[in-house]
C-alpha cells in the first residue's frame, strides 16, 4: 500500500543526500524513482538536485509533476520530492493524490520550521497529511539534537527576523539546539583545529 512520507530534519542533517540515495537504490533494484523539486530552489540551477557532499543528479520541477498525466506518473515506482518545504498546499494534496489515487508511494524531504522556528507552508500540511512522519538527526555544536535552523548575518551573528524564505547553504543557515537557538548562541568558531569563542 502506497504511502507518503516526510523525512525532515534542520539543516546540514544530509536531507538531499537521503533523497539521492533512495533514488539510486530504486534504481539498483530496476525500479524507476522520479526525483522532485519545487522551481524556487534554484541554487544548483534549475533542474539539478545535489547535497553538500556532492551527491548530485536531474530532476524534474514540482511545478511540471503537478501538470503530468495520471498514467505517466504511474510509470513510476515511487516519487522523491527535495526541498518539500517549498511546496503550497495544493501541490502537497497532489501528492497526497499520487499516493491515494494513483498507488505511486511519495517520499518528501525538507525542512519542518524555519529560522523562526515557524512551519514553512508545505511543511505544515506534510506534517497534517504524511502516513510516515520520521526526523533525520542532526547536531548542534554542543552535541545535543540540533532542531532548529539559524540564520546567519553577514556580521557572522544569528538573525531572528526577516523574510522567512531566503536561499542559501552553510554560510547563511547552521543547525542549532533549541537552547542555543533561542539563546541566539551560534557557538564557538572554528579557526584552523582551535575553538575560539563566538
Amino acid at each position: 500500500m502506497a504511502k507518503l512520507y516526510f523525512r525532515y530534519g534542520a539543516m546540514g542533517s544530509s536531507k538531499t543526500a537521503n533523497a539521492l540515495m533512495v533514488e539510486y537504490n530504486y534504481f539498483e533494484r530496476g525500479k524507476k524513482a522520479l526525483l522532485v523539486k519545487p522551481r524556487l530552489d534554484s541554487r544548483d540551477g534549475d533542474y539539478s538536485i545535489r547535497s553538500r557532499m556532492g551527491l548530485e543528479k536531474e530532476g524534474i520541477l514540482l511545478e511540471e509533476l503537478t501538470a503530468m498525466e495520471d498514467p505517466a506518473i504511474r510509470g513510476y515506482d515511487c516519487v522523491i520530492v527535495d526541498e518539500a518545504q517549498f511546496a503550497v498546499k495544493e501541490q502537497v494534496e497532489f501528492l497526497v493524490h499520487i499516493v491515494d489515487d494513483l498507488g505511486v508511494p511519495v517520499i518528501c524531504y525538507g525542512l519542518r520550521t524555519d529560522f523562526r522556528r515557524e512551519f514553512f507552508e508545505g511543511s505544515l500540511w506534510l506534517m497534517a497529511w504524511a502516513d510516515v512522519i520520521e526526523e533525520i538527526k542532526t547536531v548542534c555544536w554542543c552535541g545535543k539534537a540540533a532542531t532548529c535552523n539559524a540564520r546567519i548575518g553577514e556580521d557572522g551573528r544569528m538573525i531572528q527576523a526577516g523574510e522567512q524564505i531566503l536561499m542559501g547553504g552553510n554560510d547563511r543557515y547552521t543547525a542549532l539546539c533549541r537552547k542555543h537557538h533561542r539563546q541566539g548562541d551560534l557557538g564557538p568558531k572554528i579557526i584552523g583545529s582551535a575553538a575560539v569563542p563566538g
